[in-house]
């Protein structure tokens, strides 16, 4: 199939790897424009365009889908197929229309569930044991298409959003081979989404950062794979800020945000505790808790996680 790739973020690289290396042709691909990036904002190309150049794939980034230019680009080549992954931009029906067997997306969830923008940090956040990948018929609504066809992973007990994330864009590169052999085929009926099952996520942010030891150890545990590696965790040690990267559940009991031991370092929760195994202070390079703990002097006892 001639094919024409859609995706931005890393997330969407193992698919046009996985496309590119078929025996299909990724005869272009489209991603956002370059971005400023870092403390310094150097203009900065998306992971998608330097996987597609080093491919010699021709690139494309248009400020929008929505004027015909990007329209008249996709009918040159004519494609029997628009295959689509974290693009970040909105198909306007014309483009959804062009190809053959129309826009395929590659979904970080098992559509109904989590449509939206950050389905994979929202699993980890919410504790689920088990997400996946759906491949889908894009319309006109966000994530509402007809499924095609779906892959299931266990996530682990302290898997963080961003291993799973690495492990679902792999996951997706195998299962769009399997799609579109099928669809090529006529090998696949595809289905409508259960509407009363259907889920919606917006995107993550620094206001769902701070944590609160009140809530149960494991959704503090949860919070930080679920947020780790952005936009990260958070409490206050000693009056200052520190970011949270790892914890892992502990049986101990204490009040909320105390600290129980040192060595490990274990806190306190709504019910039972969390162990911090990776931290980073405001200004200083992450580091481990025995670390930390070699540097500031923080006493069984203490309360952390608010404002002295």
């Amino acid at each position: 199939m001639k094919i024409i790739y859609m995706g931005t973020p890393d997330f969407a690289v193992p698919a046009l790897k996985s496309l590119a290396s078929s025996e299909h042709e990724v005869c272009a691909v489209f991603t956002q424009p370059d971005k400023p990036r870092g403390r310094k904002m150097v203009l900065t190309p998306p992971d998608v365009k330097v996987c597609a150049q080093s491919l010699d794939i021709p690139v494309y980034q248009p400020e929008s889908m929505k004027n015909g230019d990007a329209l008249e680009i996709i009918n040159k080549y004519n494609p029997d197929v628009i295959v689509v992954a974290a693009y970040g931009k909105i198909l306007p029906k014309a483009v959804l229309d062009a190809p053959k067997f129309g826009c395929v997306n590659i979904h970080g969830s098992l559509l109904p569930k989590y449509r939206g923008a950050a389905p994979i940090q929202q699993s980890v956040l919410n504790g689920d044991k088990v997400t996946g990948i759906t491949t889908m018929l894009m319309d006109v609504g966000l994530d509402t298409g007809d499924i095609l066809l779906t892959e299931e992973t266990e996530i682990g007990e302290n898997e963080t959003s961003g291993e799973l994330f690495d492990r679902l864009a792999e996951l997706g590169g195998k299962l769009i081979l399997k799609t579109l052999s099928a669809l090529e085929k006529g090998e696949i009926t595809p289905k409508k989404q259960d509407e009363s099952l259907a889920t919606h996520t917006s995107k993550i942010d620094k206001s769902l950062c701070p944590i609160d030891f009140s809530k149960s150890a494991l959704e503090v545990h949860n919070k930080v794979r679920g947020l780790n590696p952005w936009p990260v965790a958070t409490t206050k040690i000693c009056g200052k800020n520190v970011k949270v990267y790892s914890t892992r559940l502990c049986p101990k009991s204490g009040t909320n945000g105390e600290v129980i031991s040192t060595k490990p370092l274990v806190v306190g929760c709504g019910d039972k505790s969390v162990e911090i195994l990776e931290l980073q202070p405001e200004g200083k390079k992450r580091m481990t808790a025995d670390a930390f703990l070699a540097g500031h002097k923080l006493e069984i006892g203490d309360i952390i996680g608010q404002e002295d």
